[in-house]
């Protein structure tokens, strides 16, 4: 019986020796999950707010200088200040929306880093077997 457990100790040793690398390498993937998760968190916070505070000031500048443009011409050309502030209007929001769709597809893939670190230990356990 003592030779059948020293024959199975390098092996379980072995596989224990595995065992943990594994686990340390998952736990590393997890903990780079985690801080790319905070990241993208943060990043979509710091977006948010940056848009609404330029959307709630549009809003208000847009509105106001409307009004007055409209109160000014409001004997001669109410019409046509009417008609022309929709139309510079329409082709603000229309530089807007294709301005942020730009701005959209240059930001980097979530995930990122973990998917970079996850193909290389891919190429490596390739390369050893």
């Amino acid at each position: 019986m003592d030779s059948k457990t020293t024959d199975s100790g390098p092996f379980l040793s072995s596989l224990r020796s595995l065992g943990y690398g594994l686990l340390a390498t998952l736990k590393d993937r997890v903990e780079l999950v985690s801080l790319e998760l905070q990241e993208e968190k943060f990043r979509l916070i710091q977006i948010f707010i940056w848009i609404s505070a330029a959307v709630f000031t549009a809003f208000m500048m847009v509105a106001f200088a409307s009004l007055t443009l409209v109160y000014a011409f409001w004997e001669s050309a109410r019409l046509a200040v009417m008609i022309g502030l929709s139309s510079l209007y329409g082709i603000a929001l229309l530089v807007i929306v294709l301005t942020f769709r730009r701005f959209l597809e240059r930001q980097p893939k979530p995930f990122a880093g973990s998917l970079k670190e996850l193909e290389e230990d891919s190429a490596c356990i390739q390369a050893e077997t």
